[in-house]
């Protein structure tokens, strides 16, 4: 006959109306400390107290977060009585944290024993060597951000991530691009390094079963990482605004250009010399102040050289102002970087910048480059008015019809009359594009500006450069 011994039941309450509380510890107590386990869950403060007077549990687990257990009266009542009992306090917001009563009988012998015994001293050493550790794990990931951020910095300004420098205005854009390429390295190294260091140093190990600490939420970190961005932010526009100032400086005798855009061409007029132009000519080291605006959609003035973009607006009261000191002699493209229709892609004019001597020497060339033949001058104004962007002349498609081989053509227009293009026609197709459109083609497609941007004497050469193309 053996003597066998059943082995003491553990009673443990848990009081929360979290269910999720509820289930997740009873499944830790159960694997802890086995079958021989009783668990039992309350949800309210009267139905804990009871219990705990009825029951007498050995330990009791409270959601220390849950509004609906009041904890002064649970610890009035626990306090009051005379029962071993133990009661942990668990807080999920301030990161599982647990404050531990424990209530026993101890003779005097046993409470000057358990005075003399250093209760603080073991957490205080475990506590400190954890920030100890903690601490060594943010300084090596701040050297290791600092080392990448150095070498990504690196990396993206030796290359080539920005067009040739070569305008005044380019300058402090430039140096706030190496101010945000800095923060862009910088921010990239953070989350890089982080992520690497953590699933390096910190991954679960061979046997590691036991869940992580669980965070919640942090305070002084939230208050960190709003405070540094907004300043971040705060500062970027300042240097901006002082960018945007110094882009603006005016010279107080500027070359003036005009800038006009349609679709899909640019002309460039220099009102100071009576030249029009499909190409800009500028001189170097001295400031251009360009007035610009647009004959139908919006469109933008870029050239990827001198930083500086502007858009052209559609109207007299909305003609836009750019200043331009050009640096270095080359050539480049003026591009538009507003999407204004089918041709956008390609809407594009040679920026020519050159020495004081060449732009004398061109300026007296265009001068003298205007000739007396009406269909020559013709030719000259329907190249500098985008006419050319839509009407080929040489029989290719396009928007509009080929000029070539069109005077004296009889066409039958959209209310089914037929005329024939004579010089009225013409003359009138120019100016009112919409009065005779010709059958198959689209109204409102030809810009109703040149009216206004022609004279009578330009037209009149355009349409003798029309006849010559037979």
């Amino acid at each position: 006959m053996s003597n066998s011994t059943t082995p003491a039941e553990n009673k443990i309450m848990i009081a929360s109306a979290n269910p999720l509380f509820r289930k997740g510890l009873e499944k830790m107590v159960l694997g802890r400390y086995g079958e021989a386990t009783s668990v039992r869950a309350t949800t309210t403060t009267s139905e804990t107290l009871d219990l705990m007077e009825s029951w007498q549990p050995d330990l009791v687990i409270v959601d220390y977060d849950d509004k609906s257990i009041s904890r002064a009266e649970f610890l009035r009542q626990f306090v009051a009585g005379d029962l071993p009992m133990k009661v942990m306090l668990v807080s999920l917001q301030a990161s599982g944290a647990v404050v531990v009563y424990d209530r026993r009988t101890l003779t005097p012998a046993q409470a000057q024993d358990w005075l003399s015994t250093p209760q603080i001293t073991p957490q205080t050493e475990a506590l400190i060597s954890r920030r100890s550790s903690s601490m060594k794990h943010f300084v090596f990931a701040g050297v290791l951000v600092l080392v990448l951020t150095f070498l990504v910095d690196l990396l993206l300004s030796t290359t080539r991530l920005l067009p040739v420098q070569a305008s005044l205005q380019a300058q402090p854009i430039d140096r706030l691009f190496d101010i945000e390429i800095v923060a862009i390295s910088f921010l990239f190294s953070l989350i890089v390094v982080f992520i690497v260091y953590s699933l390096i140093v910190f991954r679960r190990k061979p046997g590691q079963e036991e869940d992580g600490a669980y965070f919640k939420s942090s305070n002084p970190l939230e208050i960190i990482w709003t405070i540094i961005p907004l300043g971040a932010v705060i500062g970027l526009s300042y240097f901006g605004a002082i960018t945007l100032g110094q882009t603006r400086q005016a010279d107080p005798a500027p070359l003036e250009i005009k800038v006009v855009a349609g679709q899909w061409f640019w002309r460039f007029e220099y009102p100071e010399y009576g030249i029009v132009s499909d190409k800009m000519v500028m001189p170097v080291d001295q400031q251009a102040k360009l007035t610009l605006t647009s004959m139908d959609v919006i469109h933008s003035f870029w050239v990827p050289e001198f930083r500086v973009k502007q858009d052209l607006l559609p109207g007299e009261n909305l003609v836009r102002e750019l200043r331009i000191t050009p640096t270095l002699i080359g050539e480049y493209k003026v591009r538009c970087a507003e999407m204004c229709g089918t041709s956008h892609a390609y809407m594009e004019s040679p920026v020519i910048v050159v020495s004081q001597t060449d732009f004398d020497t061109w300026v007296q060339g265009e001068l003298a480059a205007i000739d007396t033949d009406p269909a020559a001058r013709g030719e000259r104004w329907a190249k500098n008015n985008g006419c050319q962007s839509c009407h080929s002349v040489d029989g290719a498609p396009g928007v509009g019809p080929t000029w070539q081989g069109l005077f004296g053509q009889s066409v039958e227009l959209m209310d089914g009359s037929t005329v024939v293009i004579d010089d009225a026609y013409l003359y009138t197709a120019i100016t009112s594009p919409n009065t005779q459109v010709v059958k198959g083609s689209t109204a409102n497609v030809m810009p109703q500006t040149y009216k206004d941007s022609l004279s009578d004497d330009q037209i009149a050469d355009i349409i003798a450069f029309i006849k010559t193309l037979q």
